[in-house]
């Protein structure tokens, strides 16, 4: 008889169960040791990544996006034009606006005089950056970040502007960038969702957030961000009813997962495979949440960094404080919104109450991420929807003013993960009014996003509706001159 063909015979289904068995063992053991151990991506990523490994080596495993709602004055923050003070009440020249689509609040004014920035800059670090009076403590991190000057959008309106910078499209319904990182690169944290999502508002905060703005689109709505809120309760629907204990809780879900997989088995609906995970995670929330939210364990000097509203559950500073936990812990998409940043009319007393709520916070948030090492693996992106006219909306009444919405160029900082620390990029006219030099679109900072992240934005696609769609719709390039 042929040797191999005996040993064959030798290994019967009672010695093929044992060693399957054992095997079988060790790899329980593994995974409990290391969750990351059979993930798709390893130690890039999570066990329910769509990619089996990213496009090209990350230099981010995850983001934290800070976003001013309503569109930061440019002029009056990062963008310091001193040739505004000669032009300040002159009538801006055609030749500047070029016939530019403008919205509805500023089209029947008869004069469109340019109105200078009442704050003085300074510079900044050794990169010699110009910054704000308004953002002192940005600027005590100049040489950490990377001010872009010219980003540029072609919505001119919140609502389609925000929806495009989140989703590379005007019109609702595409998902966003969160969820396009989930379903690319899973979920590193078994006990926390991948993507979440924090709002903060302004003393005078009218323009409303919607829930698309986090959400799924055409994905698996297990990608859709989950929002966090302010209070004692931070998930709605999380804690247990009265009468409902942890037990009782674990017996109703395992009851509701064996009709759902009955379900599963008939219909084979995605959806109903996402609605078992989202209950699993659900309950496992219930302990980790209280957890992450507890800052009682912060030291002193890192709650003074992050400035006196950070006890305040729902202010800006404390959740600036939570992202830079929830960094800690894996999650690979932080967003948080402040709202309030729409400043139409008295511009000067607004903005300043704006930069007074988020200055100190998104410094101290880039400061912590550095001292504890995390910096250099998340990406921080700070910026809104688009910036503001260097003509005034209406009259110029002594040092009151208001700006209407501008999307030719406006100017956003990114820094950590990927990102050059210390550069400011591109360069706007003496009236802060067009891009005459690396203009970078949207497309092009969402898919730089992507590149810090190890992906390929023209790859990252999902087939819907028989067409191969991505963030970047069919457009987008990688700034490439601010990358590290």
């Amino acid at each position: 008889m042929d040797p191999i063909r005996e040993q064959q015979l030798l290994i019967n289904r009672r010695h093929f169960f044992g060693r399957t068995a054992a095997g079988i063992g060790a790899a329980a053991l593994g995974s409990i040791m290391n969750p990351g151990m059979f993930s798709a991506l390893g130690a890039e990523g999570g066990a329910d990544a769509i990619l089996g490994q990213p496009h090209h080596k990350p230099k981010a495993k995850r983001v934290i996006y800070l976003f001013m709602a309503g569109g930061p004055s440019q002029m009056d923050l990062l963008d310091y034009k001193p040739t505004l003070e000669k032009l300040h009440q002159t009538e801006l020249p055609a030749s500047v606006r070029m016939g530019q689509r403008i919205t509805g609040m500023t089209s029947g004014q008869s004069a469109f005089p340019v109105v200078k920035s009442m704050f003085n800059f300074s510079q900044h670090g050794k990169s010699g950056a110009w910054v704000s009076e308004l953002l002192p403590h940005i600027g005590s991190i100049a040489d950490d970040i990377a001010i872009l000057k010219t980003v540029n959008t072609e919505a001119i309106n919140h609502d389609p502007a925000i929806t495009f910078i989140q989703t590379g499209f005007q019109q609702p319904g595409r998902p966003c960038m969160g969820s396009w990182l989930s379903y690319g690169l899973g979920n590193e944290n078994k006990n926390l969702p991948s993507f979440i999502v924090m709002i903060s508002s302004g003393k005078e905060s009218d323009q409303p957030l919607y829930t698309r703005l986090w959400g799924s689109g055409f994905l698996p709505s297990e990608y859709q961000g989950v929002q966090f809120r302010g209070g004692d309760d931070p998930v709605l629907f999380l804690s247990n009813p009265p009468g409902i204990d942890h037990q009782t809780r674990r017996r109703m879900l395992d009851g509701i997962a064996k009709l759902n997989n009955k379900q599963h088995a008939t219909y084979q609906d995605p959806e109903i495979a996402t609605r078992i995970q989202q209950y699993e995670m659900a309950y496992r929330m219930q302990t980790s949440v209280p957890e992450l939210v507890d800052v009682a364990g912060e030291t002193q000097a890192t709650l003074d960094m992050y400035g006196p509203d950070v006890k305040k559950p729902g202010s800006f500073a404390y959740n600036c404080l939570l992202a830079r936990r929830m960094a800690e812990r894996g999650v690979r998409f932080i967003q948080l919104y402040h709202r309030g940043w729409d400043q139409h009319g008295n511009l000067p007393k607004r903005i300043r109450e704006q930069c007074k709520d988020t200055d100190q916070p998104s410094a101290a948030l880039i400061k912590d991420l550095k001292s504890r090492g995390l910096l250099d693996d998340t990406l921080v992106v700070w910026g809104g929807e688009f910036g503001r006219t260097v003509y005034s909306q209406g009259k110029i009444e002594k040092d009151n003013y208001g700006r209407d919405h501008h999307g030719r160029n406006y100017a956003i900082w990114m820094a950590g993960g990927g990102v050059k620390p210390g550069i400011t990029y591109g360069q706007t006219d003496d009236f802060c009014y067009n891009v005459v030099e690396n203009p970078a679109h949207i497309h092009d900072v969402n898919a730089t996003v992507l590149h810090c992240l190890g992906l390929n934005h023209e790859k990252l696609t999902y087939r819907f509706q028989g067409r191969d769609y991505r963030l970047t719709d069919i457009h987008g390039e990688v700034i490439k001159g601010i990358l590290a």
